[in-house]
């Protein structure tokens, strides 16, 4: 396959006249070797279609098509997503009817403005809206079974991260909703252009049941929201303004199985699921 170096890569954003920017998280990949190992990482198949968020000037697409059945990118850019078909085009003519460009905002889209049903998602995530784009491709497409994405180094850490750890939070928990999520390997700086100034990694999910409870998504949801609203305190504590007050916190973490002194990063999302369906009603 041909794929973008540093060469086409710059002389692409000359031509458009991109100046790549902070604000789109914008760092287009030059390393054809970087692309082919998240390819060969995200264990894609010709059977698969893939939604691709941030595709840029298509470094990582080029790899893609060749390997699967279609790929939807996804582009808020409106130069680069009429850019993305024509460079397609020049350079894999072969496999250019399996790429869908939809130019929107990831945050905002829904199941009726893709053109196909996604079963895995690989990206380069715009670090600066990383964690709320996975978060709503998850909760909107069910058909999703896998993902892979590039992110900034501590975001990932940050979405692996175990109960106990330090960095385990409200990201961690509500990932491990939807998916076994694990760290995949990181990424060096030099890969980018421009260098970005943080390191980089690459998160693997693979989709599973959510814990089985009778409290809604929304309903766990707030009670980790409010559990690291004051990570510091015991549940008993944090979970006061969530349940009404101190001690009615209290009667829930109890008839959850869990001890009020505990603190938010010592449970599971099954363990906050329980918290959520034991919350007093009015």
């Amino acid at each position: 396959m041909t794929l973008l170096g540093p060469v086409e890569v710059r002389a692409l954003a000359e031509k458009l006249g991109i100046r790549p920017t902070k604000k789109l998280g914008q760092n287009f990949v030059i390393d054809g070797g970087t692309v082919r190992r998240i390819v060969r990482v995200a264990e894609v198949t010709p059977d698969d279609v893939v939604i691709e968020i941030g595709p840029g000037l298509g470094s990582l697409t080029l790899a893609l098509l060749p390997e699967v059945a279609r790929v939807v990118a996804v582009e808020i850019d409106p130069a680069l997503a009429v850019q993305l078909p024509l460079t397609v085009a020049q350079m894999d003519s072969e496999h250019a009817d399996r790429l869908s460009v939809v130019h929107a905002d990831a945050l905002k889209i829904g199941v009726d403005d893709l053109p196909a049903l996604p079963t895995a998602l690989v990206a380069n995530l715009p670090y600066n809206v990383s964690v709320p784009v996975l978060l709503h491709l998850l909760e909107i497409l069910p058909s999703l079974r896998r993902g892979l994405v590039m992110v900034q180094a501590e975001v990932a850490d940050r979405l692996a991260a175990a109960p106990g750890s330090r960095i385990y939070g409200v990201p961690s928990l509500k990932a491990a909703w939807y998916a076994d999520v694990r760290r995949a390997g990181p990424v060096g700086r030099n890969v980018f252009w421009p260098a970005p100034n943080v390191d980089s990694g690459l998160v693997s999910l693979i989709r599973r049941d959510p814990p089985e409870t009778s409290a809604t998504r929304e309903e766990v949801f707030a009670a980790v929201d409010a559990a690291f609203a004051q990570r510091r305190k015991t549940l008993r504590a944090a979970l006061a303004s969530w349940a009404g007050t101190a001690a009615a916190a209290e009667e829930a973490l109890v008839r959850a199985g869990v001890e009020p002194s505990a603190r938010g990063e010592q449970l599971g999302i099954a363990d906050f699921a329980r918290i959520a369906e034991n919350r007093p009603r009015p």
